[in-house]
């Protein structure tokens, strides 16, 4: 949304959602954030619950490497490219519309995607479940926005930073715990048939208690630059997850060589629209140095992260002989951690020692991987791996809590909306980029994964993670040192 529109249009939104606060009691507006944070827990399960299942996944459809990093990174590109797309829709086609119109498909895939009978299948309905919950968790804070007057919007947000952490850890528990039990013989399935009932006592309940707000002056949908960005991911991602596979054919190159061209499309687009508002994202945004280096540290950070965990779930269950259950807790340490940090360390002691927060927490995560590498090369018991991964997750939590603030601290009110949305989007594409480049780097070292090449496959992939960890580091060198975040 352009600059100059901006500010009006936030005035007209602001009146619009407090008409809707004062209409709702106080009891239908409680059930009502139960609804959206439903949903927001079923994304972010699903999110974790699928490395847990990949083993598994692999043995019954016989899916090929790429196809288990297309299971994790397809759902976070179709997310990350439809992000910003689904919150101006709602914007202009009204929050309950979209949010309901979302879950619908999310559910829908979600059942989808537990009676895929092939690989192929499968990934499809994880880019398609990826797409609709793009639909679905932008209206979310929309609509915490309609429900709540702004002075208890707060205590309604933080209740998302505290189920952040639970879903962190209950994903890969009920993962896990689904696998185990072996429901009617279905074996990994149900951890996404069981977001079919779900879903349809989520839809019930939103038609029922969830106000029908939208933007008075909703912004317009760029679907240019849609396209443009999607075949700008395509043209770098698709090569980096079937080239191995396929021997690297001439196809692969030309495709790596046109992701700059397109990139550079994008850019040429959005630098045309953004004077009639139009733009997916404005351009002056980049211009902000505070904003421009944050987003590299969120996508290295989340390539970081997201890497990790998919590589160490494989080597678990591949070179260590740990069953998904075992797998599943064994990662209970990391999500303590990390939120314990994420919600008490980082919020406290930002304020108190800025940045240098950040450098303490990459500094953990290099000791928390040095740590699970030597266990993993000594075939390390559950609870020692357990003790590395609190430390991993606590400085996961001191690097990633903080990456928010520092990144959006200097953005114009006007542009928040904007800002958010790409930052969001951003991680999404840090996680599909880690699933890309670790997993990709991973798998050619362990071939087929057989002999305890998994774990040496581990072993020399953790040079590369501890390589973007320093990158992350350096990159916090590089912020302002004076974001109004630190000013007194």
């Amino acid at each position: 949304m352009a600059s100059d529109a901006a500010p009006a249009s936030g005035r007209a939104a602001s009146v619009h959602a407090i008409d809707h606060a004062a209409a709702m009691t106080p009891q239908r507006r409680k059930q009502a954030l139960v609804v959206v944070a439903g949903a927001f827990m079923m994304d972010l399960i699903d999110l974790t619950i699928v490395n847990v299942a990949l083993p598994s996944i692999q043995r019954d459809l016989g899916a090929d490497t790429a196809a288990m990093q297309w299971m994790v990174a397809g759902y976070a590109v179709a997310f990350a490219v439809l992000l910003i797309t689904g919150g101006r829709l709602g914007d202009t086609k009204g929050y309950r519309r979209l949010f309901m119109l979302g879950m619908a498909g999310f559910t829908a895939t979600s059942l989808l995607c537990g009676a895929a009978v092939s690989a192929e299948m499968l990934v499809l309905a994880r880019l398609a479940q990826g797409a609709t919950a793009a639909l679905m968790l932008p209206q979310v804070m929309s609509l915490i926005q309609v429900m709540y007057p702004p002075a208890e919007r707060i205590g309604a947000l933080a209740v998302f930073g505290v189920l952040g952490g639970i879903a962190a850890v209950l994903g890969p528990v009920i993962g896990g715990i689904l696998i185990e039990a072996n429901l009617f013989g279905l074996g990994w399935r149900p951890i996404f048939l069981i977001n079919g009932p779900l879903g349809l006592v989520g839809l019930i309940a939103a038609w029922r208690l969830l106000p029908p707000g939208r933007s008075a002056h909703g912004g317009a949908v760029d679907m240019v630059g849609t396209g443009l960005i999607a075949a700008t991911l395509l043209a770098l991602l698709l090569p980096l997850l079937q080239g191995r596979e396929a021997g690297w054919p001439l196809w692969c190159l030309a495709l790596l060589a046109a992701s700059p061209l397109l990139a550079w499309a994008f850019i040429a687009h959005i630098r045309r629209q953004a004077p009639h508002g139009k733009a997916l994202v404005d351009p002056v945004l980049f211009a902000n140095r505070g904003f421009s280096v944050g987003l590299s540290l969120s996508l290295c950070f989340q390539a970081t992260t997201a890497g990790l965990l998919f590589i160490l779930t494989l080597t678990l269950q591949y070179g260590l002989g740990c069953t998904p259950l075992e797998t599943a807790l064994v990662h209970i340490p990391y999500a303590l951690g990390a939120s314990v940090a994420i919600g008490f360390v980082a919020r406290r002691a930002l304020p108190r020692i800025g940045l240098r927060l950040i450098l303490i927490g990459v500094a953990l995560m290099l000791a928390g991987l040095a740590a699970l590498a030597g266990l993993v090369a000594g075939g390390g018991g559950l609870v020692p791996l357990g003790a590395a991964l609190l430390l991993t997750g606590t400085g996961m939590g001191m690097v990633g809590g903080p990456l928010g603030p520092v990144t959006l601290s200097d953005v114009d009110v006007a542009h928040a909306g904007s800002a958010s949305g790409s930052m969001k989007a951003v991680q999404q594409l840090g996680a599909a980029s880690g699933a890309a480049l670790i997993g990709g780097v991973f798998f050619i070292l362990a071939g087929d994964l057989a002999n305890g090449a998994a774990r040496s496959a581990f072993l020399l992939t953790v040079p590369l993670l501890a390589g973007l960890l320093l990158m992350v580091a350096f990159l916090v060198t590089r912020l302002p040192r004076d974001l109004r975040i630190f000013r007194k």
